[in-house]
């Protein structure tokens, strides 16, 4: 079997983005492959092919303290191997533009956040303040909810896993947010956004990151044929003047589809879009266009 080689990418690893953050895709390269996620010094290691590239353990050498691998084939719930170097626990702490966030290689397919979204969730922070009310819905572990509440936004963060809710207060305590003064609702966020709707919940802003394919009893949401449902229910709980991050990670939707998708749903519910930003992924994710992301202001 030919030993797997890396491309010309490899000339450079991508350098620490900002000083406040120590988390990010350090190597991103499709055509080998490969990718390496950088956390604080130990790397996350993805392949394409069902075998670890040895040349990484040299380029690791004075960057990294560890190296964790795991073929994207493999079952989500498989953790990695360390293949490399020396990690205490399997819990550390990362800082992404100045907010904490626990990491946890043993989780599963993430291992607590999602790199790909590091400027949308400054973006987030940028556009919340006091006195605001944030739904982050499909919400993981919470990093959008961190960050607008760290800007001193109210936030609430809907999940159907009780392990995400109970990581997301975890990640509250770490940046010394009380997670008593925000709300958490365990659930599927399209029956919770129709639950808001009909008790006349509003929201200053609404962050809608759904997974590509979600079951919830006998209900199917998938991004590419149900966005405009989702983009409508958002709608409905939206003040005027609210914003709405509506994104997209999936290649089967084109970013034109996705902008007449969530257009289409808001109209449903008698409301106009006053703008739309088309906002790109870190870019570190060169030569990559499956995460769709807009920001769209409603009037």
């Amino acid at each position: 079997m030919a030993r797997m080689q890396p491309t010309e990418a490899w000339d450079t690893l991508n350098p620490q983005p900002e000083v406040d953050t120590t988390a990010w895709r350090i190597f991103h390269d499709v055509t080998a492959g490969v990718w390496v996620d950088h956390f604080d010094g130990h790397w996350l290691v993805q392949t394409r092919e069902n075998r670890f590239p040895e040349y990484l353990k040299g380029l690791a050498q004075g960057v990294a303290s560890s190296i964790h691998w795991r073929p994207r084939d493999k079952a989500a719930s498989t953790a990695p191997e360390r293949v490399w170097g020396e990690m205490e626990g399997n819990r550390f702490s990362v800082v992404e533009n100045g907010a904490k966030f626990w990491i946890d290689f043993d989780s599963g397919y993430s291992s607590g956040i999602f790199l790909d979204q590091r400027l949308n969730r400054r973006r987030v922070a940028a556009n919340s303040r006091g006195g605001q009310r944030i739904l982050n819905t499909f919400a993981y572990t919470g990093g959008f909810s961190v960050m607008a509440a760290l800007s001193g936004a109210t936030t609430t963060t809907v999940d159907l896993s009780k392990t995400c809710l109970n990581w997301t207060w975890d990640n509250f305590r770490l940046n010394d947010l009380d997670p008593e003064a925000h709300h958490g609702v365990r659930g599927d966020a399209i029956d919770w956004l129709e639950v808001f709707a009909k008790k006349g919940r509003r929201f200053h802003g609404i962050v809608l990151d759904p997974p590509t394919f979600s079951r919830s009893g006998k209900k199917i949401f998938r991004t590419d044929s149900n966005y405009a449902d989702l983009a409508a229910l958002a709608a409905g709980v939206l003040e005027p003047g609210g914003w709405m991050l509506c994104c997209a990670n999936t290649h089967r939707l084109g970013l034109r589809e996705f902008k007449k998708d969530v257009f289409e749903g808001i109209s449903r519910q008698g409301r106009s879009v006053v703008s739309c930003d088309t906002l790109a992924m870190p870019p570190e994710f060169r030569g990559d266009d499956y995460l769709k992301s807009l920001w769209v202001v409603v009037g």
